[in-house]
């Protein structure tokens, strides 16, 4: 269902897109690639310059490889357009130290740590959280089995896979906690 109408007129001045590819590899190894891209509808004057109508004022990419276990083996970014040209890309090269870390819980507080503030960019870091959901929404189109022994990245990553929860119980039975009498996971 998509939103209501507005209630009042209204002109269109700022439109972002994120699109978010996952891709299975030859090598069983998995790409998902990020590009965000910031436009506005009329000509547009900031600090770093100017922008017709239409043309980006933030376009930029990530791609992440990552393994079937959402340990990421590889990343690479790249910008193709920011607002201080001569500055923004430079630091593309530096969300390289991502390879190490696994998508799942605590992810994007290791990624604030490492890019938070003057360390990394504002908007290839808020791509860098979406993809993350890109890579857990990537892996779970897999054939990939469930462990025994390792609970599954994706339980208690939200309120649908609460390990408490019925969705658990049907499908990961393991991993499973029923609520005690306080209705806390036991």
């Amino acid at each position: 269902m998509p939103l209501p109408p507005s209630s009042a007129e209204r002109t269109e001045v700022h439109a972002r897109t994120i699109t978010i590819r996952g891709h299975r590899r030859a090598d069983g190894l998995w790409d998902v690639e990020g590009h965000l891209e910031d436009v506005r509808a009329h000509d547009f004057r900031f600090p770093g310059g100017e922008r017709r109508g239409g043309a980006p004022i933030h376009s930029m990419w990530l791609r992440l490889t990552v393994d079937a276990t959402a340990l990421i083996v590889d990343a690479v970014a790249a910008t193709d357009a920011a607002p201080f040209e001569e500055v923004c890309g430079r630091i593309a090269p530096d969300y390289a130290a991502l390879v190490g870390l696994r998508v799942g819980p605590g992810f994007n507080r290791a990624a604030v740590r490492l890019f938070g503030g003057v360390r990394g960019c504002t908007h290839m870091s808020e791509l860098l959280r979406t993809m993350a959901t890109g890579v857990l929404q990537t892996l779970a189109g897999a054939d990939l089995a469930v462990s025994q022994t390792q609970k599954p990245f994706q339980l208690d990553g939200c309120h649908a896979l609460a390990t408490d929860g019925p969705q658990v119980a049907r499908f990961y039975p393991t991993w499973y906690r029923a609520k005690d009498e306080d209705g806390q996971p036991s």
